[in-house]
């Protein structure tokens, strides 16, 4: 009979949690680029009084990042 409660070395009985680079991909990477451009243009064009449409496309974009990174760090491997 097994002891449960017995630390082993064996791979089988370790749960190793994959490192942090395995998500660093060029899609986070450009979405976060995005996300920090879209947000730093919708501020500047909103607060420079330059037509609203314009800002709103920027605000949109900043959105879209947004919801692409949550999508995919739910969809990332994590062990």
């Amino acid at each position: 009979m097994t002891d449960r409660y017995r630390i082993s070395s064996t791979v089988e009985n370790q749960h190793v949690a994959a490192p942090a680079e395995t998500r660093r991909t060029p899609l986070r990477t450009a979405l976060w680029i995005g996300l920090f451009v879209s947000a730093a243009a919708n501020a500047t064009l909103s607060s420079i009084g330059v037509s609203p449409f314009i800002g709103v496309g920027f605000g949109l974009v900043a959105l879209g990042c947004i919801a692409g990174l949550i999508v995919h760090h739910y969809k990332s491997p994590r062990h």
